[in-house]
């Protein structure tokens, strides 16, 4: 009984030193630049002040704008999911730490009367030692069942939920990134269509104005009627689109409402397009701190540390285990003195070591997949950085050209207003034609509506930079 003893006292020992072998954990190494592509123009580079750590409240400067990021970041049913993952995760992690834990269950009470036949060697030792035909067995007991995590496959195991658990942080993270860029990118969409419907309305009041002198003009005998003809098709076709427009708000403010976690209604703001403040310094740190900053890359690389961990456990599962099993209480053969103590107290102890041999390959198959799964997840993450590098770049890019590009449009905007006047002075002078003053007029609503485009579009760039440098969850 001693040597049995000491045996496991050893290999408990053992046990406790070798599970601190788990392989630690070490991030890959990724080849990244130094500098972003297209950094060196309207962009600047700085790593103390990387807009990714800016809060959202802070970056978006319209009290409005922020109220409704506020909203979706509450009510948003994307965002309350991954949050309930969380939880549920959290749930996990917290019951792995009780894996090092004895197993232990009670038999509250337990009788069993068996009767053997009379001509099997029970029944004719029954008859003959207690002369009765049947046994009975009454017992109430604790059993205790540990393993001990010789090799760390335990704390393996713990690696794997840690991953997993930490993994729902990163995707909850991500989905507020994604949900702030959502929200900007929709608002500043609405803020466009206001200002095209303020251009259209503005446009049509000028041909309607227009069309009034035409008509004078024709019954003074100065034009036919094709130029008054003309100028109807002129106005209706600007008037055709008020309704695109209009119907273009309802949709995109049903989308915000959803976003929000309302049901479809008005959005109520104050800003105009021109109005909306756009952030000068836009510092974008080193692609090196995307490894930090970007919730997806952080779960990309949460799938390889896990991978790392799969690989433990499925090669320590291939060693010997070593359980160790007690169980005691009171047993009886007769229900009058079950209880009866100390008579009734019996106890039992064991030990085993258990090693696979043959099981169909089935353990070295799962050993060598986790090896692929790990060099998977090791290239989905290395993937993951160089797809956030360029989105950064890109982001860059188009913020530098559609600056280059709303600089044009806004020539082309003073110019053509200065076209319309002066062929609309032209005109009345007959030093023009009234086709001169159609297309001047189509030209001037083209231009205003291509400058608002633009001037969206650089926004929702800023907006996708912000994102794509990993800002929006802090």
């Amino acid at each position: 009984m001693n040597l049995f003893k000491k045996i496991i006292y050893i290999t408990t020992i053992s046990g406790f030193i070798l599970s601190c072998s788990v392989q630690k954990y070490e991030q890959p190494e990724v080849d990244l630049p130094d500098t972003f592509r297209n950094d060196d123009t309207s962009v600047q580079k700085d790593s103390a002040s990387n807009i990714a750590l800016i809060n959202y409240k802070e970056f978006f400067k319209d009290p409005v704008l922020v109220n409704l990021i506020d909203q979706a970041v509450q009510n948003n049913y994307d965002m309350q999911i991954a949050l309930k993952q969380i939880e549920f995760a959290s749930l996990g992690y917290k019951q792995s730490k009780w894996a090092n834990v004895p197993t232990v269950n009670a038999t509250v009470a337990a009788a069993n009367i068996s009767r053997p036949s009379d001509n099997s060697l029970n029944g004719l030792s029954l008859g003959q030692f207690l002369g009765q035909k049947y046994i009975e067995d009454y017992s109430t007991s604790v059993n205790i069942s540990w393993e001990a995590d010789i090799w760390g496959k335990i704390k393996g195991a713990k690696e794997e939920v840690l991953a997993d658990y930490l993994k729902t942080q990163e995707a909850a993270k991500a989905v507020k990134t994604r949900l702030v860029s959502e929200v900007v990118t929709g608002y500043y969409n609405l803020l466009m269509l206001d200002k095209q419907l303020e251009i259209t309305q503005n446009n049509l009041t000028f041909a309607d104005s227009t069309l009034t002198i035409l008509n004078k003009q024709q019954e003074l005998g100065m034009i036919t009627s094709l130029a008054v003809q003309q100028q109807e098709i002129t106005k209706d076709q600007i008037l055709k689109n008020i309704p695109v427009i209009e119907g273009a708000i309802n949709v995109q403010e049903n989308a915000l409402s959803i976003l929000t976690g309302s049901l479809p209604d008005q959005i109520e703001r104050n800003l105009r397009l021109d109005k909306v403040i756009v952030p000068e310094a836009l510092s974008t740190g080193y692609p090196s701190q995307i490894l930090s900053f970007r919730p997806d890359v952080k779960s990309r690389e949460l799938d390889f540390r896990r991978s790392i961990a799969s690989i433990h456990v499925a090669k320590t599962s291939m060693y010997p285990s070593l359980n160790i099993t007690a169980q005691g209480g009171i047993n009886s053969f007769k229900a009058s003195n079950w209880f009866e103590l100390p008579g009734s107290l019996f106890g039992v102890a064991a030990g085993s070591l258990l090693q696979p041999i043959l099981n169909g390959k089935q353990l070295k198959t799962r050993y060598e997949q986790s090896k692929i799964s790990s060099e998977q997840a090791e290239l989905n993450f290395k993937q993951s950085v160089l797809t956030a590098v360029a989105e950064v770049s890109d982001a860059m890019v188009q913020i530098q050209k559609l600056e280059q590009q709303q600089k044009i449009a806004e020539g082309l905007v003073e110019r053509s207003k200065t076209i319309v006047t002066n062929s609309v002075t032209l005109y009345k002078y007959n030093e023009a034609n009234y086709l001169d003053v159609i297309i001047a007029q189509t030209n001037k609503l083209k231009s205003e509506l291509d400058l608002a485009a633009i001037k969206t579009q650089k926004l929702n760039a800023i907006t996708m930079l912000y994102r794509s440098l990993g800002g929006g969850w802090q």
